[in-house]
């Protein structure tokens, strides 16, 4: 166990979240009432600076899987090196995080993006709105119960030629 991880555990108590490890990886997981909580105490107190990546992942037709969604925040410790993962799960209808901007400017363009592919809002986000697919589509791509040859919307969209991008 490492000293941020107990350090966590004496601030949020042991039953705040869970610990799992794989391949060298610390991974905890939080609900969603907690998560910012824990987040902030990551980054104001525990030196974890950089919030590497933020993405989510769909499990509707994993086995096992208990919920729908998961949103993962990969983080860094700069000085120590020390990375941590954390991550939150989400059901229908209630598919809305505490964005986490304030804390890490970068999360900008990736809560985005979760938003815009998954549907996952971010309350509390300057500027939550597409920024890969155009604002009137209407679905979100990434989902497991989007079809791959999709449903149609892009019929409408005009065609941009080369010469024109």
């Amino acid at each position: 166990m490492t000293p941020a991880i107990e350090q966590l555990k004496q601030q949020h108590g042991a039953d705040a979240f869970m610990i799992s490890q794989f391949r060298d990886n610390t991974r905890l997981h939080v609900s969603p009432a907690r998560v910012i909580g824990l987040l902030r105490t990551l980054k104001e107190k525990l030196g974890f600076d950089m919030l590497i990546d933020l993405t989510a992942v769909d499990y509707l037709f994993y086995p096992d899987a208990v919920d729908r969604f998961g949103v993962i925040y990969a983080l860094l410790n700069i000085d120590s090196g020390e990375r941590l993962y954390v991550k939150t799960m989400l059901n229908e209808p209630d598919l809305t995080l505490p964005s986490v901007f304030k804390l890490w400017r970068g999360a900008d363009w990736m809560e985005r993006e979760v938003f815009d592919m998954y549907g996952i809002r971010f309350e509390g986000h300057p500027d939550l709105r597409r920024i890969l697919m155009p604002e009137e589509f209407a679905t979100y791509p990434l989902r497991k119960d989007y079809p791959l040859r999709g449903r149609g919307e892009r019929h409408n969209f005009p065609v941009i030629t080369r010469a024109e991008s």
